[in-house]
């Protein structure tokens, strides 16, 4: 009885940034028909190992092979010709064009009978009208995910490809993992997510501090064995709701936090109004207030005018009408700059384009809005002040980074996500915080840290808004829910109502019997 070779093994790879090894000595089997989990904290090399069999870096030292073939990819257009396509945790589309023109990039013959083959085999299917910029951030992974499926790749590499997902489109794109491994081929799955695992790989291999923690088939791991290799702790020590949130247990309810609210309000919008470009109302006459010290969850299905809101408050998009004020203040007309010195923070959606400069150093990123403080002479930046500043912050908020004077594009996404949050959340004063998905894409631990984050934060005084697909997250964290639901704020619902999720669930899909207005209780 002869074996198949393995459809991707690697073997002592290493590689180093300055010194600092971020792959030391990793040996990987992926076998054909199976769905190979790849997991580990941020920082761990997950994305760098990635980056390896994608062909856009090169490994110091190491081998792989392909099919039982040796694969040294020198660019990322030798990893396509050899059957390889690997789907980035930041998007590689060009934003000005249409879905259709980004993937006639590609040059393949008869596109529109690719997509066909690629919606019936595994249902997913694009809007080849809608120009990438328009797209919500799920819509254009769903893009990232055609584009591969296109080539009929022998190895389909996903790195945290359920990161920018809502529950459907996960479990969509679960079973599509499935089902080429089903169909003989092989699918490298990098996820944080170990309930995601457990439902749909294999066999696992667990990265930490860029070596090999240990693996096997998940069948026989589970979480008792996987929990610890990551984080070093056991699996029961987790917080129900954090383990929720990361996909590890059932779904719970969790009683809201105790904190008084403040007096005052810490930001409003009156009559908020946005169009999008074909005239549907992204915002329809969205009212909403949020006291100082409460923290105020947003669910909803994507689309429902999430993104809008967030680029409205980040001074990205202009109401049609309405007002927005600051701890009374109004702001509507205040760009994005002014709105920080007032004191609002915005984490948006899309961290890599959005939330931060790739080409500065992560000190540079850390205080942008705030640089002026470390002029001297009005000229020149104090670069040594900088980069102690820097430095302290990296270690206050867990940030792994070779150093304050390396470049952002240097961090994996979830330490690129931990800097954008910890600028916002160092803002002086911090009247009131926005943030969007704050934890997608973290780690455990990571995911751990944010929600202490936030609730100091509301316990120092701010008001928050909190966007965010995770359910688990958004009843851990939230005084009340509102649902978004096309263009308006549907609820509240409290958190702690035993009710809650289904109530939610119902707002969700417009088939709750009553609506609550989305204003926060009056003051007796």
């Amino acid at each position: 009885m002869t074996h198949a070779a393995p459809a991707l093994e690697i073997t002592a790879l290493t590689k180093s940034y300055g010194g600092a090894p971020a792959l030391d000595g990793i040996d990987l089997v992926v076998r054909p028909g199976t769905v190979h989990c790849v997991l580990g904290e941020n920082g761990a090399g997950k994305s760098t190992l990635c980056h390896a069999v994608g062909g856009s870096l090169t490994p110091d030292t190491g081998t792989l092979s392909l099919y039982g073939r040796p694969y040294a990819p020198r660019r990322p257009a030798d990893a396509l010709a050899a059957g390889v396509a690997l789907v980035h945790q930041h998007f590689s589309l060009v934003p000005t064009l249409t879905v259709e023109q980004n993937l006639r990039l590609l040059r393949l013959p008869g596109l529109h009978r690719a997509l066909a083959r690629v919606r019936d085999a595994y249902g997913l299917e694009v809007r080849l009208d809608a120009r990438i910029e328009e797209l919500p951030v799920a819509a254009r992974q769903q893009v990232e995910i055609v584009k591969a499926l296109l080539r009929s790749p022998r190895l389909l590499v996903l790195d945290e490809p359920t990161g920018v997902l809502g529950p459907a489109e996960t479990d969509a794109l679960l079973a599509t993992c499935r089902s080429i491994a089903d169909a003989g081929g092989a699918v490298v799955l990098v996820t944080h997510k170990l309930g995601e695992a457990l439902r749909t790989g294999d066999e696992a291999t667990v990265l930490r501090g860029g070596r090999v923690a240990g693996g096997g088939p998940l069948a026989e791991l589970g979480t008792r064995h996987l929990v610890p290799m990551m984080i070093g702790r056991a699996a029961d020590s987790l917080d129900p709701a954090l383990a929720g949130a990361v996909g590890l247990a059932e779904p719970v309810t969790t009683a809201a936090r105790e904190a008084p609210r403040a007096a005052g309000s810490a930001l409003t919008l009156s009559g908020v109004t946005v169009r999008r470009p074909d005239g549907t109302h992204a915002l329809d006459g969205v009212d909403l207030d949020i006291g100082r010290g409460e923290i105020v969850g947003i669910a909803g299905v994507e689309g429902n005018g999430q993104s809008e809101l967030m680029a409205l408050l980040g001074g990205s998009l202009a109401p049609r009408s309405g007002r927005i004020a600051l701890d009374g203040r109004d702001v509507t007309g205040a760009g994005p700059a002014a709105r920080t010195r007032a004191g609002l923070g915005v984490v948006p959606e899309d961290r890599h384009h959005e939330g931060c400069v790739t080409e500065l150093s992560i000190a540079e990123n850390l205080h942008l809005g705030r640089l002026g403080r470390f002029r001297r002479w009005g000229v020149a930046l104090d670069r040594a002040a900088l980069a102690r500043a820097g430095a302290d912050t990296i270690a206050a908020h867990g940030i792994r980074a070779p150093g304050p004077d390396a470049p952002m594009s240097a961090l994996s996404g979830g330490n690129q996500q931990k800097v954008v949050l910890a600028r916002e959340l160092a803002l002086e004063p911090l009247i009131a915080l926005a943030a969007a998905q704050p934890t997608r894409g973290l780690d455990i631990g990571a995911v751990d840290a944010v929600h202490s984050r936030i609730r100091e934060a509301a316990t120092r005084g701010a008001g928050v808004l909190l966007v965010s697909a995770e359910l688990d997250e958004l009843l851990a964290l939230s005084d009340r829910v509102l649902v978004a639901y096309r263009g308006r704020l549907l609820g509240p619902v409290d958190p702690r109502d035993s009710r809650a999720r289904d109530l939610i669930g119902e707002l969700m899909v417009g088939a709750a019997r009553t609506q609550a207005p989305a204003h926060a209780p009056a003051e007796t």
